[in-house]
């Protein structure tokens, strides 16, 4: 039976003609959606979300350096939503909006000490540590397929590569990657088994908290146990299932983004043999244009304002439009392209909960080496359906495809 949508928050007339923020729009051409949405709202659009939950959507730029950059005004703690007295109980966007005790939704002083602990954790990575451990995993990945001459490189490599790196500067068995795989899936696809699967997720990182109490090594978890901010066990476990899901998910999309528009743009065809364009320049260019966190949730208000033209109520959802940002054409060339080079994308967010510099750094060196040790180890390359037959996951949180299917000749298989 369906739910009866939710009623928007009182004098919001804007939201009697939003747009719903899912279909198979997000999955086909979601440019063409945030051009609409520019056009007809400017650049904050009301928004519809699964089940008629109201939200408002920033695809302007400086708008959304300015929520990020104003916690005191748009916070971070989502108890404040307006929404939650309609929200049935079952709401599949339930998993990413609930308040729960992690760092995304804390704010002021207790945003900074447990900030600090992640950060300090996460710059303790010895980065030729983690080079030699990327491409270690790498190459027992490409070694899975290498001999077939033929290859899924979402299921098979853009996918597992992340998380695998992650397990070990986890301190965690390599076992335990499909089941932390399937959780985190289930959960960012937003359907009926989301709440499920977040509650897989957790329950691993609640054995990982327990596991590096008893027995604390050279890892992350273990370093958060002994810093100063004194975390607690529940802290520590929802913090680092935040650490997960922001390692993964969006360096494993940024892999396969960036390798689709290597194989796909002839700018980069000559890149697969050492050629023109670099790597760097393909995964700077995919958050640009295909960042893999389309829309992140979120912000509240917390006082009646004004935002691009709207008038946003006290405990209004604010969604950031990452995606929609990149395109504003303020900070676009005359033909709609980033400027070459240009790094001012908003892929990673601002403000204080923004992705932190250690975390930038450690996955940009996992996405890099695994696309340059597989271009090394199997240099020809090649896509092996038509470009036009690839399909987009349907969601409009993320930017990633289901399958990105190659062949090339088959290569060496160590031992």
């Amino acid at each position: 039976m369906t739910e009866p949508a939710p009623t928007p928050p009182p004098g919001c007339p804007a939201h009697a003609h939003a747009a719903p923020l899912y279909g198979p729009r997000f999955q086909t051409d979601p440019a063409q959606v945030y051009r609409e949405l520019r056009a007809a709202h400017g650049p904050v659009a009301p928004v519809e979300l699964p089940g008629g939950v109201p939200g408002w959507l920033v695809i302007g730029y400086r708008e959304l350096q300015h929520v990020t950059g104003q916690p005191q005004l748009f916070g971070r703690d989502s108890a404040r939503w307006n929404a939650w007295p309609s929200i049935p109980d079952d709401w599949p966007m339930k998993p990413m909006m609930a308040p729960v005790p992690s760092i995304l939704y804390t704010e002021g002083a207790e945003h900074r000490r447990r900030s600090a602990a992640v950060g300090d954790a996460l710059a303790g990575v010895d980065q030729y540590e983690l080079r030699k451990h990327a491409e270690e995993i790498a190459d027992r990945l490409i070694d899975a397929f290498a001999g077939r001459g033929e290859a899924d490189l979402v299921a098979q490599y853009a996918h597992r590569m992340p998380l695998l790196v992650l397990c070990r500067l986890f301190g965690l068995g390599e076992e335990e990657a499909p089941v932390l795989i399937e959780g985190l899936l289930t959960m960012l696809d937003g359907g009926p088994d989301a709440q499920a699967g977040a509650l897989r997720l957790l329950a691993g990182m609640e054995r990982l908290v327990a596991e590096k109490r008893e027995w604390p090594g050279s890892d992350i978890p273990s370093r958060m146990l002994a810093h100063e901010a004194a975390l607690g066990e529940v802290e520590l476990m929802w913090d680092l299932r935040v650490l997960l899901i922001a390692g993964h998910q969006p360096t494993s999309y940024w892999i396969s983004n960036a390798l689709r528009l290597m194989l796909t743009d002839e700018r980069f065809a000559a890149s697969l043999s050492g050629g023109r364009r670099s790597v760097g320049q393909a995964l700077n260019e995919a958050l640009w244009e295909d960042t893999p966190t389309q829309v992140f949730a979120g912000r509240w208000a917390t006082r009646d304002t004004q935002l691009g033209g709207q008038r946003i109520a006290a405990g209004d959802l604010v969604l950031l439009g990452l995606a929609g940002a990149n395109a504003d054409p303020s900070v676009r060339l005359a033909d709609g392209a980033p400027a070459e080079g240009n790094r001012a994308h908003l892929s990673h967010s601002y403000g204080e909960h923004g992705c932190p510099s250690p975390a930038r750094e450690v996955a940009e060196m996992i996405a890099t080496t695994a696309i340059e040790v597989l271009l090394d180890r199997l240099p020809d390359l090649r896509l092996a359906v038509a470009e036009h037959a690839l399909v987009w996951r349907p969601s409009p949180w993320v930017r990633g495809l289901v399958a990105l299917p190659v062949s090339f000749t088959p290569g060496y298989v160590a031992g």
